[in-house]
């Protein structure tokens, strides 16, 4: 995406005319103008076939061949369209999607929704804070494969990081705990008095189970224990975009 959108295009699939009608009223409220279409899964199809969908929420009025069907749509040809599904709490995301929804109880519920898909499709800037070149080179690959417009930016010691984070817009840290020099939770504590707006995901191979409960340590999003996985990160990117809670 360039920094020269000036609109959305949103597909929302198999809505019932009461959910429908709050999303509708969630779209007119967004803060970006956002074209707004309907479909059942058949026509879902042929508007997903387009390739100019930027997200598509798939509501709870489709059985799981339609969901299955729509989704596959949306993932042909490499597409960049995010899919969201919208059901209750705690549900599993289908497969291939991006994250979970709650479904919206009135207009201001979905008009909130809407800044999350948004939120979602614009680009992020990240920091990948660690001195070890392997691990910025794997944190990096993860990130790059990722289907959120994520750009990625490193810094292998604790003054590059705290410069990065002065000098740029960085919305989301990945910092190694073991950081030399200033460690990783002192530089958490500076990033969160100078940005608090900043989330920051902590990266360790001896991080201990309860470092979560440690007082220091309380505004970090998560934490990663190495070795970790797509999964891990695909979780921590759900939950720095509002798309479903922690795993």
């Amino acid at each position: 995406m360039s920094g020269d959108l000036v609109s959305l295009r949103m597909l929302l699939v198999g809505a019932t005319p009461i959910y429908e009608e709050r999303w509708r009223f969630g779209v007119a409220q967004a803060s970006l103008p956002i074209e707004f279409e309907t479909a059942a899964a058949d026509a879902a199809k042929i508007a997903l076939s387009r390739g100019d969908v930027d997200f598509c929420v798939v509501a709870g009025g489709l059985n799981d061949a339609e969901k299955a069907a729509v989704i596959e749509a949306a993932r042909a040809k490499r597409q960049t369209t995010l899919v969201f599904a919208s059901a209750p709490p705690g549900s599993a995301p289908p497969d291939k999607t991006d994250g979970v929804l709650p479904v919206p109880a009135n207009g201001d519920d979905a008009r909130k929704l809407v800044e999350i898909c948004i939120r979602a499709k614009m680009p992020t800037q990240v920091l990948v804070a660690a001195d070890s070149e392997t691990l910025r080179g794997v944190v990096r690959k993860i990130l790059t494969a990722s289907r959120f417009d994520l750009n990625i930016h490193e810094a292998s010691d604790s003054a590059a990081a705290l410069d990065r984070m002065r000098n740029g817009k960085i919305g989301l840290v990945f910092l190694d705990y073991n950081m030399p020099g200033i460690n990783g939770a002192d530089i958490l504590q500076g990033i969160k008095q100078e940005t608090p707006n900043v989330e920051v995901v902590m990266m360790s191979s001896v991080l201990a189970r309860g470092a979560a409960g440690r007082p220091h340590l309380w505004n970090a999003l998560a934490f990663l224990k190495m070795p970790f996985y797509p999964a891990d990160v695909d979780a921590v990117l759900e939950r720095y975009f509002g798309l479903r809670g922690p795993r």
